[in-house]
């Protein structure tokens, strides 16, 4: 089979007739998994650069999530969730249990960790869920593989109360397997990310916009868009396929909350955080991996300063783009878009005459 995939700079969203007074007022909640939601629809990735427990609360004091990273003992691991999950007890009675007649009843605040599909995965889910985890996250870059479907079965017999995101997929035939497998929500999206060179060393992947339409056009559980994503845009145009969150990476690594030093280098102007994927030479090697099926890089992005006004201005856009869309909220939000030639990319992209 051969036919023309499309990515996010290739399609363009198409404005409707809109009565919406004020984007302050557009409603972002959505789920994350079959039984558990957020507020709003950022998700932090499980890398290691990226996020911890601070990275964690933060998100969660917006109404999203962070996810803890895998890479560190198990005992480490327990900690970090710890944290968040006492913070989550300060913020339940401005969550409480949120309803509404397209979400339905779904359950509180979620906490949230990854594991892998083989290894210590099932000890770390034990311990993890002692303290208070709700969603495991199995956390492997091809997610259509029978360790995962194993490490499904033996995650969901742990415990009725956990969820389970599985990933990472590209392809219909993918979703409907995890899905029959247990699955309670999909993480799409293979060799996309800005720091993966899946896509480079194996000739393998499947450009973000046409597997997240496929994967979405097959399956009843929520997506989650992973991999991409470099601005509000990108997000409105993964929400408006119907994905119902969005991962984040590069956005916002090297901000406070993002686990690592803050660099301040000779010969550099500036300051700079570290940021590498998680399947990288030196995520490898700082964790003791074997330093084998290197498909990642990693490198040094200018400090930004605290997460929380990044995703502020992450979530101005999308209710933005929700409003040109005459959409409340992101159950009305079904946008039609058109693919664009390299000359529409171009136009699309700010530019002054000079």
């Amino acid at each position: 089979m051969n036919k023309v995939a499309l990515t996010y700079d290739d399609i363009q969203l198409i404005p409707d007739y809109s009565e919406i007074s004020s984007r302050k007022n557009i409603d972002l909640k959505t789920l994350i998994t079959r039984r558990y939601g957020l507020k709003i629809p950022l998700v932090a990735s499980p890398m290691d650069t990226v996020c911890e427990s601070e990275m964690a609360i933060k998100l969660m004091e917006k109404g999203g999530l962070g996810v803890i990273h895998r890479f560190m003992s198990i005992g480490e691991q327990k900690e970090e969730v710890k944290k968040v999950a006492e913070v989550k007890k300060t913020l339940y009675e401005d969550w409480g249990v949120m309803y509404d007649d397209w979400l339905g009843e779904i359950k509180d605040i979620p906490v949230a960790a990854s594991v892998g599909a083989n290894g210590d995965y099932f000890e770390r889910t034990q311990e993890l869920i002692k303290e208070g985890v709700n969603i495991i996250l199995i956390d492997v870059a091809h997610g259509h593989h029978i360790n995962v479907k194993k490490a499904i079965e033996n995650i969901k017999g742990l415990s009725s109360e956990i969820d389970v995101i599985s990933g990472n997929i590209a392809t219909a035939k993918a979703a409907m397997d995890l899905q029959d497998w247990g699955a309670d929500g999909l993480r799409v999206g293979v060799g996309g990310g800005s720091l993966c060179t899946t896509r480079i060393k194996t000739g393998f992947g499947v450009p973000n916009v046409s597997c997240l339409m496929d994967i979405i056009n097959v399956t009843s559980l929520p997506v989650m868009a992973d991999g991409g994503i470099r601005s509000s845009g990108d997000i409105a145009k993964a929400l408006g396929l119907g994905s119902s969150t969005i991962m984040l990476g590069s956005l916002i690594a090297g901000t406070q909350e993002s686990p690592g030093d803050i660099i301040n280098r000779s010969g550099l102007y500036g300051l700079y955080k570290k940021y590498r994927g998680a399947a990288s030479l030196e995520t490898k090697t700082t964790h003791r991996q074997e330093q084998r099926n290197v498909e990642g890089e990693s490198t040094l992005i200018p400090y930004k300063g605290g997460v929380g006004p990044i995703v502020d201005d992450l979530l101005d856009g999308v209710r933005s783009a929700l409003s040109y869309n005459g959409s409340n909220n992101l159950r009305q939000f079904n946008p039609d878009w058109v693919q664009v030639t390299s000359a529409g990319q171009t136009e699309a992209k700010p530019h002054l005459m000079k």
